[in-house]
């Protein structure tokens, strides 16, 4: 299938070489939101155009988009234009990646390079697994969740929507990270982590409440 990738940087990128090395489906170029971007090429392919070009590009023999952008909020809202420009969402899942069989996905899921998900975790739409992150046995990922590299979720876990899970931290077994909440690079979170709430250090602790963000 013709698939276009949404964002054009360096997660654009990595999801690039994930769907060359899993050989599914055809990238035919780049979506981004950057006029100057229109034309250049990133890693030997074209950038189209901005994302209201998605109607015009499935008329063109493109059937799929996979949205590589950080953020999840802008992450989440593209996927959703992509739905209404009828394109199918797909999943770019590292072959290196070790999941269960019994682990369950939504779409426009990306997995990268070694990563791991336990058994009987529950992965939902717009999800970011990323590099060499561990994400253990009953673990429940809401959507839009951005588990960033070398982070080791215990068992589980639950993470809720639009939550983001900074690089190499560490969440102990059975606990909740509530929706919208950012846990810094390196914490090792002892106890649940309330909606909107960023957190840090070791052991991690509030530094902020965002109470307009959920």
């Amino acid at each position: 299938m013709n698939v276009v990738i949404v964002g054009a940087g360096g997660h654009g990128r990595v999801i690039l070489e994930i769907l060359r090395l899993a050989g599914q489906h055809t990238v035919v170029g780049f979506i981004d939101a950057d006029g100057n971007l229109l034309g250049t090429p990133v890693g030997g392919l074209p950038v189209l155009g901005p994302v209201n070009q998605l109607d015009k590009l499935r008329r063109q023999d493109v059937r799929g988009v996979i949205v590589a952008i950080g953020d999840n909020r802008i992450r989440d809202s593209y996927a959703n234009l992509a739905r209404q420009s009828d394109l199918e969402l797909i999943n770019a899942i590292h072959p290196s990646a070790v999941i269960s069989p019994t682990a369950t996905f939504g779409c426009n899921v990306v997995i990268a390079a070694s990563a791991v998900v336990g058994t009987d975790t529950q992965i939902s739409d717009s999800v970011i697994i990323n590099t060499g992150a561990v994400v253990d046995h009953e673990c429940r990922i809401g959507q839009a969740v951005h588990i960033c590299p070398g982070v080791l979720l215990a068992g589980r876990v639950e993470v809720e929507e639009g939550a983001f899970v900074g690089l190499g931290a560490n969440v102990l077994p059975c606990l909740t990270i509530g929706r919208y909440a950012t846990v810094g690079a390196g914490a090792v979170v002892i106890e649940n982590v309330h909606a909107a709430t960023t957190v840090v250090g070791v052991p991690a602790r509030v530094i902020k409440t965002r109470v307009d963000s959920v």
